[in-house]
């Protein structure tokens, strides 16, 4: 039997009424520097002109969340179509504001099948600072998105709300490295030896990884020396408001 707390927060997904406030998405790419391609692009909220996502963040509430999960989908969706964005396109969310996986997908299937863009490029990542104190209710979100045809990541894995219980409950398509890990990697014993065992396991499990982040070439070249070919950063590009970015603009290692 559904509790009142469920029957109230999908109402309020549902009927809830439109966001006072507009907003945008800047798309940074994600690189297989082994394969040399643009492996996806992760949508990141800015505000209608490209205003920093802080001034669209800090107007979302407890009363409008849910509306906003929901906008941010289609809208990244949109963008990217019109876009023609070719890559996988990879879309936070925010497990806090999901009460019934089965039905809050229900308006992303709509988006993707409205704008032509395949299910199966879309990758589902859970939002950067999100605490989420019931792990294994992220588990279910997650396990029913990859049941639908979507591809599914783990943000900031070794931090404090992404970690190895997390990973026992479910095992995603993608694990994306904290930022902290990857800071500086090619000066800290301490850090290289931790992503090697996290890169291994991940081989084990079949999941792949990737390194965000990077800012220097240095920390680059030891991620890929540890195995991972996936990865992000300003070292490659920077996140481009409404475009794409082209493979012959990102700075490929030699």
């Amino acid at each position: 039997m559904e509790s009142k707390e469920t029957r109230e927060g999908c109402g309020r997904c549902r009927d809830a009424a439109p966001l006072e406030f507009d907003f945008s998405y800047a798309f940074q790419p994600i690189v297989d520097v082994a394969a040399r391609q643009v492996f996806a692009h992760e949508a990141l909220v800015r505000g209608p002109g490209g205003e920093p996502a802080p001034t669209v963040l800090t107007r979302v509430s407890a009363a409008n969340r849910y509306a906003f999960d929901q906008a941010c989908r289609g809208k990244a969706i949109e963008i990217a179509s019109r876009l023609g964005m070719q890559s996988k396109l990879s879309i936070n969310f925010l497990p806090n504001a999901i009460y019934r996986p089965e039905l809050c997908i229900r308006s992303t299937l709509a988006a993707a099948l409205k704008y032509g863009f395949p299910v199966e490029r879309i990758i589902f990542e859970t939002v950067e600072g999100e605490q989420v104190n019931d792990g294994k209710w992220l588990a279910e979100i997650l396990r029913e998105y990859k049941r639908i045809g979507f591809l599914t990541a783990i943000d900031d894995f070794g931090a404090g709300f992404a970690g190895l219980n997390l990973l026992a409950d479910f095992q995603p398509d993608i694990v994306k490295l904290d930022m902290a890990l990857v800071r500086g990697i090619d000066q800290n014993k301490p850090r290289r030896a931790i992503v090697a065992g996290v890169a291994a396991m991940c081989r084990e499990l079949g999941i792949r990884v990737i390194a965000e982040g990077i800012e220097t070439g240095e920390e680059m070249r030891c991620l890929r020396d540890l195995g991972i070919h996936l990865m992000q950063g300003y070292w490659f590009a920077r996140p481009l408001f409404e475009q794409a970015c082209a493979p012959e603009a990102i700075a490929w290692p030699a």
